[in-house]
């Protein structure tokens, strides 16, 4: 039964890569990671461990799961909205303004898997197969801003397999090593003075991280985690092509090496009652040392040359959620949370139509029905951006300004179903 819930998980790899999610948490990382904490806005995640899910959140949870192994599925129906209205931009030398671009986000649904078992009465093993990042934001290819972007295409799927020790009753160490393989596409327009051409560059590549964290009873009522997530190092190669009337000397192989945030996350589960727990969660994400990506020529005449730079500039950034799970009676649980989730931008001047980010507040919801060995989640987040001014200014590349207002919210809809055998 083993080999069966880990030959499922792999195989889903191959589906999972291809899912060109919407990033529902700040930037471009995508929180919905299983759904049995999205009614409590992920609140308490590192501490939970209520499932395989905390292969992901803290994989010393899994030394708290009870004997037997644990598979559970789940999928996330992300969909946003983000329209922009302009503010005064400048169109590029030589070009009509265009329009709006209509609105820019890109529904998705993410899948996720988890398996976890015990080897011992101290070890457990344990396996996720997830969507840790993702972007998509597509404008009408004849907007103002087309000459910054036009679509911007973000795809991973990790693999995380993990292990953790119980020490006595009270503590619990977690570790997972985690391979990532990434996909980008980005499509712009080419300002060749009188007339207009697009550049289309995609790029692949894979990378390494790791991840650590500690779960303990400091009370009977009370258990905290704490979660260390390293940064992936992707290394991407591809391939970048002008249309016509742009010549095809320009066409060749790229490269871009780009790095995610490594995060730390606290959390906390609190058993006020038989009935009552209430969860809150502290994630610092290090996105200050996502700045600059610059994507390198690496064969023809332009060989070792910049294509284009990718500036972001962002900052570090916290993610604090709170929630509660109280129990109806018989097998239903009602969950519900909050939680302010700060975007790394910095302000309107480094803000870029690829990434036009903002703070965001979640709003959740949520409902677990268990019986015996099976386990059924449906959550429901409304995600609400605080409006985005932007004042991107390229009219040294050519590019015009970009000036005005974003306007962004997401749904996010969310089932799982967990089973233990």
């Amino acid at each position: 039964m083993k080999s069966v819930a880990v030959a499922s998980l792999a195989a889903s790899a191959s589906a999972l890569i291809t899912m060109p999610p919407d990033a529902d948490a700040a930037a471009f990382a995508i929180q919905t990671q299983g759904i049995s904490g999205l009614g409590n806005a992920y609140a308490g995640a590192a501490a939970a461990a209520q499932d395989a899910t905390t292969v992901w959140w803290n994989p010393a949870g899994m030394a708290w799961l009870p004997p037997g192994k644990h598979f559970s599925a789940a999928a996330a129906f992300i969909s946003p909205s983000l329209k922009f209205s302009d503010g005064g931009s400048v169109p590029a030398a030589g070009r009509p303004l265009g329009g709006g671009g209509g609105n820019a986000g890109q529904s998705a649904l993410i899948p996720a898997l988890f398996f976890a078992m015990d080897l011992a009465p101290a070890w457990h093993v344990g396996l996720g197969v997830n969507t840790p990042f993702g972007l998509k934001t597509e404008y009408e290819p004849t907007w103002l801003g087309r000459f910054q972007g036009i679509s911007s295409k973000l795809s991973t799927v990790n693999f995380n397999p993990s292990v953790s020790y119980r020490f006595g009753k009270t503590a619990s160490l977690g570790a997972g090593l985690n391979y990532a393989r990434g996909e980008l596409d980005l499509l712009s327009a080419v300002n060749l003075g009188a007339a207009e051409a697009q550049n289309r560059t995609s790029l692949e590549g894979d990378a390494w991280g790791f991840n650590v964290g500690l779960l303990a009873d400091l009370t009977a009522a009370l258990r905290v985690g704490v979660h260390y997530r390293s940064s992936l190092q992707f290394k991407l190669d591809g391939e970048t092509t002008f249309s016509a009337p742009a010549p095809a000397a320009l066409n060749g192989k790229v490269k871009l090496d780009a790095d995610t945030p490594d995060s730390l996350s606290f959390s906390s589960a609190y058993r006020l009652s038989d009935r009552l727990e209430l969860l809150a969660d502290a994630t610092w994400w290090h996105w200050g040392q996502v700045n600059r990506l610059p994507v390198i020529r690496t064969d023809g005449p332009f060989a070792g040359a910049a294509l284009d730079t990718i500036i972001l500039d962002f900052k570090d950034t916290w993610r604090l959620s709170a929630g509660a799970s109280r129990k109806l009676g018989g097998p239903w649980t009602l969950k519900a949370g909050v939680a302010y989730d700060e975007t790394p931008v910095r302000g309107p001047e480094t803000r870029t139509v690829r990434v036009p980010d903002s703070d965001r507040y979640w709003f959740t919801t949520g409902l677990r029905y268990q019986r015996s060995a099976r386990a059924f989640d449906a959550g429901y987040a409304f995600i609400k951006a605080r409006n985005a001014d932007i004042n991107s200014d390229q009219t040294s590349l050519n590019r015009g300004i970009v000036r005005g207002t974003y306007k962004a919210s997401v749904h996010t809809f969310g089932v799982q179903y967990q089973h233990s055998f």
